[in-house]
């Protein structure tokens, strides 16, 4: 295996990589949002479209063919994800949509006292609609908080927030905002032992450590291929034990097979293509690193590993150089010793300045980032950071040192631009 990271190999994948401001490279750090797309996923929603565009089941050639794309698509994601059986994956418009229609299933197996767990350092998505099946069902809803030192979950308050009555316990593998990656497999454990199931949203760590359904020990799992160098669809997995017997919203004449109970209608065809060809370029990407050919699994783990040692280096670099910078800070992890427990994410403050206004500024030097709670608001709340939020700078594994060093360079020139923070 070789030990250097293949960053030629990479960014020759992403034609959107070449993309010019002011004469100059831009530079791609706002990842968090929606990930760049190798050429060959865009040519694959192209070959489908053009060559086998057809609807599911047909006695004919492009149904035939589609079918088998899709079924190939299952069997690629469940190899990313960790799982076992291919008809465990569903795929669905976006992972937000995917959590509701799950959220709304399991409020009819609750009942009124019953309790649900949500995080403060989630995404929204991973908390509203948990909070509105609990009311729907006259739930009660408990918080896991955080540790605001470090934005860390306080794992003391997800023990005391766990009882008898808890039904669900739903928490991110990873913070969209400032990028703590959360101990998945104690929180299944902690669940577990008091009889409720785990939902988790993996939609921030998928583009940088490997996911293991099976190794942590959830019970659902979301996310989306366009974190992952994908189109923009989202995916669910889960349990085919407890989503087989799971109330689901579906038209009379659908299929009670998993996964086509959960995919109600026809499903984005040309999306699903692209997101089996994501799949597949990180599979490619591990076989590149280790020089063998190796199984989808296999290969998909071997550049995980890559890729978290490479966004690490970098990580570290941009960190050390924003903690220079006279009047900005990061929040969250920033002891180069406790890398593994974060992902390249970094959430940047300056002092009174607005991270919009920030953002924008670095928007016209040709850096992209994102100002605001980036929908965080769980956390913004808890830490005091409303209205603001944070200047969010994210890396992919198509970033290089030397765009780190540029923002390093720009980012006081951008900070003496905006003149104060509102209010």
């Amino acid at each position: 295996m070789s030990s250097e990271f293949p960053i030629d190999f990479v960014r020759n994948q992403f034609p959107g990589l070449r993309r010019e401001v002011a004469g100059r490279p831009a530079i791609f750090f706002d990842g968090p949002a929606g990930s760049q797309t190798p050429r060959r996923v865009a040519e694959a929603v192209s070959d489908y479209l053009l060559h086998r565009n057809a609807n599911h089941g047909g006695p004919f050639a492009t149904s035939q063919e589609s079918d088998a794309m899709l079924g190939e698509a299952h069997r690629a994601v469940a190899d990313f994800v960790g799982a076992e059986r291919a008809e465990e994956v569903s795929f669905g418009a976006n992972m937000t949509t995917l959590t509701f229609a799950l959220s709304r299933a399991l409020a009819r197996t609750w009942n009124a006292g019953d309790e649900i767990v949500v995080s403060r350092l989630d995404h929204d998505a991973n908390v509203s609609p948990w909070e509105l099946a609990a009311r729907d069902a006259g739930a009660v809803v408990r918080y896991i908080e955080v540790r605001p030192g470090d934005c860390t979950l306080d794992l003391d308050s997800l023990r005391s927030a766990l009882g008898e009555r808890t039904r669900l316990v739903a928490v991110g593998a990873a913070s969209n905002l400032v990028g703590t990656i959360n101990p998945v497999r104690e929180i299944a454990e902690l669940a577990h032992r008091a009889g409720a199931q785990l939902f988790v949203d993996a939609v921030h760590l998928a583009p940088h450590r490997s996911i293991d359904v099976a190794g942590w020990g959830c019970d659902y799992l979301v996310c989306s291929p366009y974190k992952f160098f994908g189109p923009h669809m989202g995916v669910l997995w889960g349990r085919s034990e407890i989503m087989a017997e799971l109330p689901a919203y579906k038209v009379r004449a659908a299929d009670e097979t998993i996964p086509d109970r959960w995919m109600t209608g026809t499903q984005c065809h040309e999306g699903v293509a692209g997101t089996l060809e994501a799949v597949n370029y990180l599979a490619d990407l591990g076989r590149e690193i280790s020089g063998y050919s190796l199984e989808r699994r296999e290969a998909l783990c071997v550049a995980f590993g890559a890729i978290e040692r490479y966004e690490s280096r970098l990580c570290q670099r941009l960190i050390e150089g924003v903690e220079r910078i006279a009047g900005a800070r990061v929040v969250g992890i920033t002891d180069a010793n406790r890398l593994v427990e974060r992902a390249p994410t970094v959430g940047i403050l300056a002092e009174g300045r607005s991270p919009e206004a920030l953002s924008e500024e670095l928007g016209k030097r040709g850096i992209f980032s994102w100002g605001g709670n980036s929908y965080a608001l769980p956390l913004t709340e808890a830490l005091g950071l409303e209205p603001g939020g944070v200047l969010r700078v994210g890396l992919l594994h198509y970033n290089i040192a030397e765009e780190v060093e540029r923002l390093l360079d720009l980012l006081p020139e951008s900070i003496a631009a905006v003149s104060s923070a509102p209010g």
